[in-house]
């Protein structure tokens, strides 16, 4: 499952080094790549969980492993607490915990800052639509001609309404959809040190509410997929693998 602002072509280089073991299955989220905007405008991030679940279901699928990147990482800690039984093991990558402490989170407020904009309603469009600002953003963690494959297909409402509803519907919600519950699934957490948009510290409690998980900080920046795919395929194998 990948974040924002990509799509199934993320796991470009992952694919080719898991192909040989494993039957992958890489979807565009709602709203973004090849896949349509939800008839009801739906960007809750357990929707995005939702639809993971239900695509499961619709391939036949009982049980499967999780990669999730960013926006993907946070719906997979969704997936794997509404549906355990689905879930065989969740590599989360560059996505921190939902089990976020109130000062905690004051504290790497500033960090959501770059939210504000996307989520605005012309500022947002325009940030999107214009594309220049993103492209260069990307172009920090991989190639021209990657950073625009990315940046041709995103349609800026998609943008807009994931981060807006992230704001205004799952931030509020989210202490009491989490409190008290412990997430039984295996937890693997490859994290880059140097993401700007989150910090290391709120990895830190993980284990309280995942008894079976396991953190590894790595020499990389948010996009530790496009940066490196031979260590996320190496961690996904060894994971994965019985």
């Amino acid at each position: 499952m990948h974040g924002w602002p990509q799509h199934w072509y993320l796991w470009r280089d992952v694919i080719p080094r898991l192909s040989d073991r494993f039957r992958l299955i890489c979807p565009d989220n709602r709203g973004f790549g090849w896949s349509e905007d939800p008839p009801d405008g739906d960007f809750r991030k357990r929707r995005i969980a939702d639809d993971a679940l239900a695509l499961l279901d619709a391939l036949g699928i009982e049980r499967a492993g999780l990669i999730g990147h960013d926006w993907g990482g946070f719906a997979g800690w969704l997936a794997c607490l509404d549906a355990p039984q689905r879930i065989r093991g969740f590599l989360c990558l560059n996505a921190i915990h939902p089990w976020q402490p109130a000062e905690r989170t004051l504290v790497n407020a500033w960090r959501l800052s770059y939210q504000l904009p996307l989520s605005a309603p012309l500022v947002g469009h325009w940030l999107v639509r214009d594309g220049r600002l993103l492209e260069a953003l990307l172009r920090r963690s991989m190639d021209a001609a990657a950073a625009q494959v990315f940046v041709a297909p995103l349609r800026p409402e998609s943008s807009v309404q994931l981060y807006r509803q992230f704001l205004v519907r799952d931030a509020p919600a989210l202490a009491g959809a989490v409190e008290g519950r412990r997430l039984e699934v295996p937890v693997r957490v490859l994290f880059g040190r140097h993401d700007l948009a989150q910090g290391t510290n709120q990895l830190d409690g993980l284990a309280d509410h995942a008894p079976d998980s396991e953190v590894e900080l790595v020499d990389a920046g948010h996009f530790i997929v496009d940066e490196r795919p031979e260590l996320v395929a190496d961690r996904a194998r060894g994971f994965f693998v019985p």
